[in-house]
């Protein structure tokens, strides 16, 4: 236990090292040891960390420290005055004032009602801590590699004599690592809501990386809509403090499923909390916004860090959930309302970035709804989830990211003959695209075992989301795979120009898609079924292992096929493209029509913006969502040990 620990110490400790270093390098060859290496260390560590505890329960750690208290105060009061100075200068209120408020509330909760407060046990992990380890390690180091060669693409594509700011991006990158690991480690509630505060921070500036007019627009969105989650956080401290006595999570985790009227309203805040950072309706536009950035951040915040902080809290507080109605009945309905009505959402999108973006915020509106049942059953498919999620959007992201700069467009119908134009990528992107919604890959096992869970706690509402909500995802994913898969003509070959870093990445995120997807059951049994027992008592796998097993023989044969033939020399004859006419012009796919004009040839999907665009949906989901929150809170005010 003890190189268990000193793991958990070095992965919070070694990327802010990495990070400072890399503040002070502005040379294109050590940057690019220094995060290479840096990232296969972080990853390695991770994967050994989690291969020498696999089938932990949960394990706490005898650690505490006055001192490092005392720094994550500091740190929310730095963290405060950075975002003020920032809302000064760009004259934005009500980011000033959410992060006053927040910082004086820490401050009197600090040194008011929590310094006789102690946790022994500061650190801890289990095997869902474990399962976003290597979620952390393993994809988001592998974001960070890939980010080498992309920025330096984007910064080709600067106008001359822009400043050159890579240097504090991939510091943040880091960081970032950094305080996911400070989350998902942390039993010091305290200590898990600076880590917290780092993540919207981080995600904040990285937003705001081109420092457009557009791009500090949507950074503050994001700031805004994360420092009231972040109230919301502080809120369930404030309650822990005065009613419960302790900030240590598993304590505070074992009074909710004994006691949960005491609970209560700290649950409700926690889960608002985890609401906002996993950008659910109402808060959805803050992670839209984020599109604005580097693709490298969308990857990073999408798959192995800030969204999934808030599903992992979330998914931590099912078992509190199963017996806590007024909290449990909110994170259902959001989480679902937010899956079927982004899942719309997602078809009138041709933009690649925005329909991955739709996409996210309706997984994570299911990985909510399973968090919210709260059920064995549900803990299992909601942790699967999150890991065929994370795997598979990082390797969307940063297909669609090297696409952009080699086709000059993330536009889906831009992407007209990409398996020739780029033959290697488009596989890749088939791939991911594939993993989402058919079988028999893993993540639609995962939406059956949802179901199964829905189906044994008789939540009928839920039942009709995930059926029409999965009918919408079907598709906008089947579109995309249309559009990707046409062959015609000889066009160029494009994709000779992408960095080496970059399909180092790719081939990273791919084998572990394919991996994940192959090796579903023994990561069941060793990892999420662990966790589920050492929570539940009992085991939350509704598919058979057989069936498991024979859904990994077919991923086997579906990725060869897909793979098959690529890179092979052997050339194979090419005709004309049959125009069901008289043809004028092949290469423009012009052909003669019944009235004896010129027409060409083009093939465009449907999006049904005036049945499926935002205006129309968003406000809808925005209302109900904001009422059923707001309910939730009421109830969680008279029902809690505060209320009347």
């Amino acid at each position: 236990m003890e190189f268990s620990f000193g793991l958990i110490g070095f992965l919070i400790v070694f990327p802010l090292i990495v990070a400072a270093a890399l503040l002070f390098v502005r040379q294109e060859g050590p940057r690019r040891v220094i995060v290479c290496v840096s990232g296969v260390v972080i990853a390695l560590a991770s994967v050994v960390l989690v291969v020498m505890n696999l089938g932990a329960s949960c394990t706490l750690f005898a650690f505490e420290s006055m001192a490092i208290d005392f720094i994550c105060t500091g740190i929310s009061v730095a963290i405060a005055a950075v975002i003020v100075w920032f809302a000064v200068r760009c004259k934005n209120l009500w980011a000033a004032v959410l992060a006053g408020v927040q910082v004086v509330g820490t401050l009197i909760l600090e040194f008011m009602f929590s310094h006789g407060i102690e946790v022994p046990y500061g650190l801890y992990f289990d095997s869902l801590s474990l399962l976003m380890t290597f979620i952390i390690g393993v994809v988001g180091s592998g974001i960070c590699i890939y980010a080498l060669g992309y920025m330096e693409d984007f910064q080709a594509h600067e106008p001359e004599g822009a400043p050159d700011r890579r240097p504090m991006f991939f510091a943040l990158m880091f960081v970032f690592l950094s305080a996911m690991y400070v989350i998902v480690f942390s039993n010091n509630m305290e200590w898990m809501f600076t880590g917290w505060e780092v993540t919207t921070l981080c995600s904040f500036l990285l937003i705001g990386y081109t420092r457009t007019e557009e791009a500090i627009a949507n950074a503050f969105r994001q700031i805004i809509m994360n420092l009231a989650g972040g109230l919301g956080f502080l809120v369930a401290l404030w309650c822990c403090a005065l009613t419960v006595g302790t900030f240590s999570f598993y304590e505070f985790l074992v009074i909710g499923q004994n006691n949960p009227a005491l609970t209560t309203l700290a649950v409700t805040a926690l889960a608002f909390a985890g609401i906002t950072k996993a950008a659910q309706m109402p808060f959805q536009t803050w992670l839209l916004g984020a599109m604005v950035a580097p693709t490298p951040t969308s990857a990073l915040l999408h798959s192995s860090t800030m969204v999934k902080a808030g599903v992992f809290l979330l998914v931590k507080l099912a078992p509190v959930f199963h017996v806590s109605p007024a909290p449990a009945v909110m994170v259902m309905l959001v989480g679902g309302i937010t899956f079927a009505l982004c899942s719309f959402m997602a078809i009138s999108q041709s933009n690649a970035k925005r329909v991955l973006a739709y996409s996210t915020i309706a997984n994570l509106g299911l990985i909510t709804a399973c968090a919210g049942v709260g059920t064995a059953e549900a803990v299992w498919a909601a942790c699967f989830l999150i890991l065929f999620h994370a795997i598979a959007k990082s390797l969307l992201f940063l297909c669609v990211g090297t696409a952009e700069h080699h086709i000059g467009s993330r536009d889906i119908e831009s992407m007209d003959l990409l398996f020739d134009r780029m033959p290697r990528l488009a596989r890749f992107m088939m791939l991911g695209i594939m993993c989402m919604f058919i079988a028999p890959f893993g993540m639609l096992l995962a939406k059956w075992a949802t179901l199964v869970s829905f189906v044994d706690t008789r939540q009928v509402a839920l039942i009709i989301i995930l059926a029409f909500g999965s009918a919408a995802t079907f598709m906008f994913w089947a579109k995309w795979l249309g559009k990707l898969s046409g062959i015609a003509g000889e066009p160029e070959n494009v994709e000779v120009t992408v960095k080496p870093t970059e399909w180092a990445a790719l081939l990273l995120m791919a084998c572990l898609l394919v991996l994940a997807c192959v090796f579903l059951p023994l990561i069941s049994s060793t990892l999420v079924e662990p966790y589920v027992a050492s929570v539940y008592g009992m085991l939350g796998q509704d598919i058979a292992t057989d069936n498991l097993w024979l859904a990994s023989i077919c991923t086997v044969i579906v990725v060869a096929v897909l793979f098959a033939g690529l890179g092979s020399k052997q050339k194979s004859r090419r005709a004309n493209v049959y125009l069901a006419g008289i043809s004028r012009d092949n290469d423009s796919r012009a052909f003669q029509n019944s009235l004896s004009g010129t027409t060409e040839a083009t093939t465009r999907n449907w999006y049904m913006e005036s049945v499926f665009g935002e205006a129309r949906i968003a406000p809808v989901g925005v209302a109900f969502n904001t009422l059923i929150m707001a309910a939730a809170f009421v109830i969680a005010i008279v029902a809690g040990p505060m209320g009347f």
